[in-house]
């Protein structure tokens, strides 16, 4: 069985906050006694609790109790289904998931959510299922998201879609014959798109590269029809996987406080996109470079304070042990001729060392006592603009020489710190409100001296991971580049203990995860 997988995105509704009846002066929300509800309603709250999988959350972690216990226990069970409700919604209004390490991008706003208001009306609810519902709705593009989840969930249950088991470490070319794989490519790409109904043709035709080109503009890959190592890692990439980034994308939207009016940028480190918002419009809008899985671009909030023209770069020293000292043994001349200086620390002291005195293939990246800079110029790793936002990792932003990088779909290459497609365009508005214009500018950058110039007023600067966003009424997912999501659900799935309080009243213990 297929499971076809469209992303709409549907109507949103209105969802106003809780409107429950008013309560007297100094009343406990969490005390209240559901009285309101009948016995028919508490049945269809544990059914509402019992889906709670279309929200990306587990049932089982709410402790929902069985329905015999009705029959048996009516006291009972409406008072352990309405502890249930409670449990899961406080994870549906402030998001299962806070404080993993790392996440500072992660956004939460208890406060905004009014846990209490919404308690007190499931508490007091005739049809307390709805107040559930409500909540559920509640984040930005829920009802886009979970529409996608459903249809992923209906394609785990139906088996996933195939894995591809031939050689992935070839690049399949257009037009080539290949017995193996082109049937099992046919046979995965039919799992997502219904245009795919040849499966045994073990030639790689025209109406399968349309496919597969469809499968990289999903992926945001290059659309070029090769399928190399990239695309054959993102066909195998499990159904599994992409059905927890829905989830996750779900619970990192709860519990967010009002959006930010200010003048900001954002940069999303998997789709690979910074953004000069204003409100809710993006003034400016560029691909930019991120750094490798193996030296990821942490989430920061930070102020970018000011531009230096000319930047020399003082390379890190994973960088020299790991990147140029291979480079120089292969070529010594390579150092002189990217513009590059060697030191030596001698009685605390930099001393400048000739590099042609110097046998690189004596070092390893473990023994190698001299650090490198890079002077300004063409050549230089940072390019002509470095814009400077002070933190802990040394991270900030910068053009670069490698501008055909930036035609790639999958642009993860830098070691940590964001390369920029059109740094001019950023410059520009980074400056205005400052006496730098484009004529002073030019001068400067001509003059290869290095210059700095503080901004006007800082701008606040997010960098941040969401595989999934809801765009002009699409879903669109990308690759889990950094494992971040991986993390994530891992942390949805924990059924950590948590002390909730009961809509019956009183405290009890949940098992909601935090």
């Amino acid at each position: 069985m297929r499971a076809l997988l469209i992303l709409p995105l549907l109507a949103a509704t209105a969802l106003v906050p809780p409107t429950g009846p008013a309560l007297a002066s100094g009343t406990d929300p969490t005390a209240m006694t559901a009285v309101n509800a009948s016995q028919a309603a508490i049945q269809r709250l544990a059914d509402r609790l019992a889906r709670l999988e279309e929200d990306g959350l587990d049932p089982r972690h709410y402790a929902v109790p069985a329905p015999e216990l009705a029959a048996t226990d009516p006291a009972a069970y409406r008072a352990g289904t309405l502890r249930s409700a409670q449990a899961a919604l406080s994870d549906l209004l402030l998001g299962r998931v806070n404080g993993l390490r790392g996440r500072v991008d992660l956004r939460r706003d208890p406060a905004a959510a009014n846990l209490p208001a919404w308690t007190a009306e499931l508490a007091a609810a005739a049809e307390p299922a709805q107040v559930i519902d409500r909540a559920a709705d509640l984040p930005p593009d829920a009802r886009a998201i979970k529409a996608v989840l459903a249809q992923y969930r209906a394609g785990v249950a139906a088996g996933g879609w195939p894995r591809i088991t031939g050689d992935t470490r070839r690049t399949l070319e257009p037009g080539s014959t290949d017995a193996e794989r082109v049937p099992q490519l046919r046979a995965r790409l039919a799992a997502t798109d219904r245009a795919v109904t040849d499966l045994t043709t073990p030639v790689y035709d025209e109406a399968l590269l349309d496919a597969v080109k469809r499968f990289q503009a999903s992926e945001g890959l290059e659309t070029d029809g090769r399928v190399g190592t990239i695309t054959w890692t993102a066909l195998n990439v499990p159904i599994e996987a992409k059905l927890n980034q829905l989830r996750v994308a779900l619970d990192m939207r709860r519990g967010q406080g009002p959006r930010q009016t200010e003048r900001r940028i954002e940069v999303n480190v998997p789709f690979y996109r910074l953004q000069l918002l204003e409100g809710d419009r993006a003034v400016l809008d560029m691909a930019v470079i991120v750094g490798r899985r193996d030296r990821q671009t942490p989430m920061l909030n930070v102020r970018m304070t000011s531009v230096q023209f000319n930047p020399p770069w003082g390379v890190p020293e994973r960088n020299a042990r790991e990147d140029l000292l291979p480079r120089f043994q292969r070529n010594p001349a390579a150092m002189r001729a990217g513009g590059y200086r060697l030191f030596q620390r001698v009685e605390g002291e930099s001393i400048e060392i000739d590099p042609e005195t110097v046998d690189f293939s004596a070092y390893s990246r473990n023994n190698f006592p001299y650090f490198i800079r890079q002077d300004a110029g063409e050549r230089n790793a940072l390019g002509n603009i470095k814009f400077v936002m002070p933190n802990n990792d040394a991270i900030f932003m910068h053009d670069t020489p490698d501008r055909h990088l930036f035609t790639r779909g999958a642009r993860a290459f830098s070691s940590g710190c964001i390369r920029l497609e059109r740094p001019m365009e950023l410059l520009s508005a980074a400056l205005s409100g400052t006496s730098w214009d484009g004529a002073q500018v030019n001068r400067v950058l001509a003059s290869r001296a290095t210059r700095s110039a503080p901004l006007a007023r800082s701008i606040p600067v997010r960098l941040f991971y969401s595989t999934v966003i809801v765009d002009g009424g699409q879903v669109i997912m990308r690759p889990d580049v950094y494992g971040l999501d991986a993390d994530y659900a891992r942390a949805l799935d924990r059924a950590t203990s948590q002390r909730v309080a009961s809509a019956e009243g009183g405290a009890t213990r949940g098992t909601g995860a935090r």
